[in-house]
């Protein structure tokens, strides 16, 4: 009885290729989206800061007013 070697047929190599490039593809769309989640941290930590921002300019205004309005 004679071993034959195993020999790459076309289907399987083309599903291994596609296989291959699914990964590829999700693993670029996991960067994306992790550099995605990043920008929108950066972003609502602006947002933040500008709402305090705001807060703190009309605080401080009120402050003044009743501090001119005080004998």
């Amino acid at each position: 009885m004679r071993d034959h070697e195993p020999f790459a047929c076309a289907p399987a190599l083309r599903l291994e290729a596609h296989e291959r490039v699914s990964k590829l593809q999700n693993d670029a769309l996991k960067e994306r989206f992790n550099r995605l989640d990043a920008v929108l941290e950066r972003l609502e930590r602006r947002l933040w800061l500008t709402v305090y921002g705001v807060a703190g300019v009309i605080l401080a205004e009120a402050i003044q007013g009743l501090m001119s309005a005080a004998p």
